[in-house]
């Protein structure tokens, strides 16, 4: 299980091959891996979106979505699961979150990527503020799964 909170771009697909090279010895394990990619949007509400600027809480982010990992991984026996959430100044276009699991079968790792995800947006301790073309404005409710 790992989570990584960063505030340096980063590439989902090079994230997830190089934590799968490191997990090697998993594989003969590992029936099914379910990953979701969450990108920024250049729109919210009805507007359009030009950057975000994403907060966190430094320590508790980290413990909260460790915490979620440890629950998805007992209660669907999961073999791994990996986070990488993005914070700072992000475009258009560039990946916020990474969530991937493993497990030796197919529902398992489609449930728990998915509740990981759901829990993560919900009350994981992020905070966005958006730039629009008239100012900008903190992000009240997350958009529905």
């Amino acid at each position: 299980m790992s989570v990584r909170v960063t505030d340096a771009a980063f590439e989902p697909w090079s994230q997830l091959a190089e934590y799968q090279r490191e997990q090697a010895g998993r594989a003969a394990k590992t029936g099914a891996t379910a990953v979701f990619v969450g990108s920024m949007r250049d729109f919210n509400e009805g507007d359009e979106v030009s950057g975000m600027f994403l907060e966190h809480y430094p320590g508790m982010t980290e413990k909260y979505l460790e915490k979620i990992s440890a629950t998805a991984c007992t209660r669907w026996d999961l073999e791994d699961s990996l986070i990488v959430h993005r914070v700072g100044e992000l475009s258009p276009g560039d990946p916020i979150v990474l969530v991937a699991v493993w497990s030796a079968h197919r529902k398992a790792a489609f449930e728990a990527c998915r509740w990981l995800m759901e829990e993560l947006k919900a009350k994981a301790p992020f905070w966005k503020k958006e730039q629009l073309a008239k100012g900008s404005r903190w992000v009240e409710h997350n958009t529905p799964g």
